[in-house]
């Protein structure tokens, strides 16, 4: 008995490690503008919302600081490029600043200076053979436009194909994959319904919902833009970055179900629905949803603004890929409404959310080390959207700056692991993952306290010295090999 079971175990073993990556698989890093250039008023750069709120509220951020000078990558991208041919990636994820290129957000004076500095960061990457991918919008809105009303005012979707056109006339002979929003859920529900992003505005339920829609509208108009008048001459992809949890049901029961697939809806779907789905539009649930509750809070209407017929099919088939962001796992179950619903996102979500405390911490309370979560996820977008073409486009571990960093090589080597599994036994149509971060950098409204890099950056020397973690290792190793390995992360230990 006891032999059969260590002949199991050694080719179940065997099996496992001789799973590969398909060939044309990528792996790569990612970064945004605001968390690493720093330059925040360099060489005719506008003011953005992060900049502004962070100038004139600086206790909007837990520790105070603000992105002024971040990982100063404005200064140091030759630098960054060569930690990006060390590490071996194929592709890096960065996003431009909108208000870099466009000082006041508006088309009519180019700033290039900002053009000169992305002219460069592309070129050097490409002299090493690292495809740039690049996004579009990564939170960091100009202020001018912010101050006609943002996300919620419609117009401002013009306003972004009027810059997105800016950035495929200069970069879109050299960028061929493009990203036109970073997670839209949170530029909207934390940016416009009360939460904790610039520009912070506190109108739930009503500004957020007038926010996704500009973004869907804005996301259409660029893809529109690039497939009339880019591709042919181009032949890049356009895609769509959203992020979300996997929501396991909590338990067995029907209502958990329930719970846990409108969590997804409404999280993951309110983007991908109507762009990936077969009939367009939101989500039919997250549709009836608000809409019953809105009229239980006496409004005449549905607070979801309505997309009319030719909007959903302007919008419908707008993405030649979809952009993955994950990082947890939720336990999720039902929650009856209250007797008195406050008007919000969350409110009209309405389920329970909790986390197994057996499972891994890590520095964040957000993220637990989960890797089966990500396994499930890509499997419910396979069946959901009839398998479209994947990128994880961010996944990543936060610590408190260990250089030694043994949580992190946990996490990804769990993760990758069932991304292989995903990809090689399941099909899901996964062509790229993505580690966030390259560098530890400005993590938002948690400031410089969470670390996600496999660089370390040490802010407190005015030269931003980066210094690699053991993670960097694991990474190229796996990059090198396609496999994952299942040596102890302590192999990999400085």
């Amino acid at each position: 008995m006891q032999m059969r079971f260590l002949f199991f175990t050694f080719i179940y073993s065997s099996c496992a490690q001789q799973l590969l990556f398909p060939n044309d698989f990528k792996f790569g890093v990612a970064t945004s503008s605001y968390q690493i250039e720093g330059g925040w008023n360099a060489s005719g750069k506008g003011e953005n919302i992060w900049d502004h709120m962070t100038h004139n509220n600086p206790k909007s951020i837990q520790d105070k600081s603000n992105g002024d000078i971040a990982c100063d990558s404005y200064h140091l991208w030759k630098t960054d490029v060569q930690l990006l041919k060390n590490l071996g990636v194929h592709f890096y994820r960065f996003s431009l600043s909108w208000s870099r290129l466009l000082p006041n957000g508006l088309n009519n004076r180019i700033n290039y200076d900002g053009v000169h500095y992305y002219n460069n960061l592309i070129d050097e990457l490409l002299k090493y053979n690292i495809e740039p991918v690049v996004t579009l919008y990564h939170w960091d809105l100009p202020q001018g436009i912010q101050n006609i009303g943002g996300w919620p005012n419609i117009a401002t979707a013009d306003y972004f194909m009027d810059y997105a056109k800016v950035a495929f006339d200069l970069f879109g002979d050299r960028v061929k994959t493009w990203i036109t929003f970073n997670e839209p859920i949170e530029i909207c529900v934390s940016g416009y319904g009360g939460g904790d992003k610039a520009p912070r505005i506190i109108y739930p339920g009503i500004s957020d919902y007038l926010c996704g829609k500009t973004i869907l509208i804005a996301h259409a108009k660029v893809y529109h833009l690039y497939n009339n008048y880019y591709r042919a001459k181009q032949r890049g992809k356009i895609g769509i970055t959203i992020d979300t949890a996997w929501n396991e049901p909590n338990d067995n029961t029907t209502l958990s179900k329930e719970a846990s697939e409108l969590s997804l809806q409404m999280q993951f779907g309110w983007w991908a629905h109507p762009i990936f789905s077969k009939n367009g539009d939101y989500p039919n649930v997250m549709k009836e949803r608000i809409a019953n509750i809105s009229k239980l809070q006496n409004f005449k209407t549905s607070r979801l603004p309505n997309l009319i017929n030719h909007e959903i099919n302007y919008i419908k088939g707008t993405a030649d890929f979809v952009g993955v962001n994950h990082y947890s796992t939720v336990l999720t179950s039902y929650q009856p409404l209250p007797k008195t619903i406050p008007v919000s996102f969350y409110n009209d979500l309405c389920v329970k959310s909790e986390v197994d405390p057996k499972w891994k911490p890590s520095a964040a309370t957000w993220v637990k080390d989960v890797p089966w979560g990500l396994r499930k996820l890509l499997n419910w977008i396979k069946n959901e959207y009839s398998n479209p073409v994947t990128y994880v486009t961010e996944n990543g571990y936060p610590d408190l700056g260990e250089l030694n960093d043994v949580g992190r090589i946990n996490y990804l080597q769990g993760y990758l692991k069932e991304l292989l599994l995903a990809v090689v036994v399941d099909k899901c149509n996964v062509a790229a993952y993505t580690v966030w971060s390259l560098l530890d950098n400005m993590e938002w409204a948690e400031g410089y306290k969470l670390k996600f890099g496999l660089y370390n950056v040490n802010f407190s020397d005015p030269t931003r010295k980066r210094t690699a973690k053991s993670s960097v290792e694991f990474y190229k190793n796996i990059i090198k090999s396609r496999m994952i390995p299942f040596d102890n992360a302590e192999v990999y230990i400085l």
